[in-house]
């Protein structure tokens, strides 16, 4: 009887002590960038079922990623920590200078957000992050962006919504600090309006029927998307199913022959949010998924 009820009791311990590791893990928390005092946030995003697919759980950045944590990876010296490698699967290059102030005044330092990169920028971004880290960041697919929008809304329209975005009525044409507006229902703040969000997806007229956390990947060169809408967008656009092909007018105003894969000098109301899948892909894993949209 006794080895009956020790069995039962181990059974009982041991499940919930599995329930506490996931809910541990499925926690909001924070990510501080090693060497430095900068941090941000991570949202924990349950799973669920998107287009009558099932969604894995993740994390997404509870703000759009500031110039802060940006300014660490595209200006070198401002970075203390010792170099990634500079060859091999590891290899971390950095953009090249800005040649003008993509900023164009509306703010830098203190929780503005980043502008103005390009997709391929923000991924090496992911990588860095990564680097530093040692925890897998990517740009979130096109339906995991919609289905964190649509957990934060209940699946309704922003119901406020000069009180949860800026956009074009209320932005004054210019980006604001993050984090401003009222959040979502899940804690995550400007996924409306504010810099329009790269997402992984390349853009097709079409919208994807893959798996939730596969991406549409078409060739290098086909055109990135981003969701959200922005600072200048009208209210019609602020919903969960608008999206937005890159435009090379958003860099028409470079100089340089080849334009730079980097910045987009007439682009800054784009920015992006990391996302952090629930479970760690390896190292061989990793290092395939940065080869393929890095086209390394």
């Amino acid at each position: 009887m006794n080895f009956v009820y020790l069995r039962v009791l181990c059974i009982v311990l041991g499940l919930f002590l599995c329930i506490q590791l996931y809910a541990q893990s499925n926690k909001n928390y924070v990510q501080q960038i090693p060497g430095t005092l900068v941090k941000f946030e991570m949202i924990a995003v349950p799973s669920g079922k998107i287009d009558n697919q099932s969604m894995s759980a993740f994390w997404i950045g509870k703000t759009e990623v500031t110039y802060d944590e940006y300014q660490l990876f595209f200006e070198e010296e401002r970075d203390p920590e010792p170099k990634p490698p500079i060859e091999g699967p590891d290899a971390i290059t950095r953009p090249s200078p800005p040649y003008i102030d993509f900023t164009l005044g509306m703010g830098k330092v203190g929780g503005f957000p980043a502008n103005s990169m390009q997709q391929f920028a923000a991924l090496m971004y992911c990588k860095w992050l990564y680097a530093k880290t040692n925890v897998f960041y990517r740009l979130p697919t096109e339906a995991e962006w919609e289905y964190a929008y649509d957990l934060g809304t209940q699946g309704a329209a922003i119901s406020n919504v000069m009180n949860e975005a800026w956009f074009e009525e209320n932005s004054g044409n210019k980006y604001r600090k993050v984090a401003q507006k009222l959040p979502n229902a899940l804690g995550i703040y400007d996924m409306m309006g504010n810099v329009s969000e790269w997402v992984l997806d390349h853009y097709q007229a079409k919208k994807s029927t893959l798996p939730p956390n596969q991406a549409v990947f078409i060739e290098k060169d086909a055109d990135a998307l981003v969701k959200g809408g922005n600072f200048r967008s009208p209210k019609s656009e602020l919903t969960k199913g608008f999206r937005q092909a890159a435009d090379p007018i958003w860099n028409r105003r470079d100089p340089q022959i080849p334009k730079s894969k980097w910045w987009n000098a007439d682009s800054p109301f784009v920015g992006f949010r990391v996302l952090r899948p629930e479970k760690q892909p390896s190292k061989e894993e990793i290092n395939a998924f940065f080869s393929k949209y890095l086209d390394e």
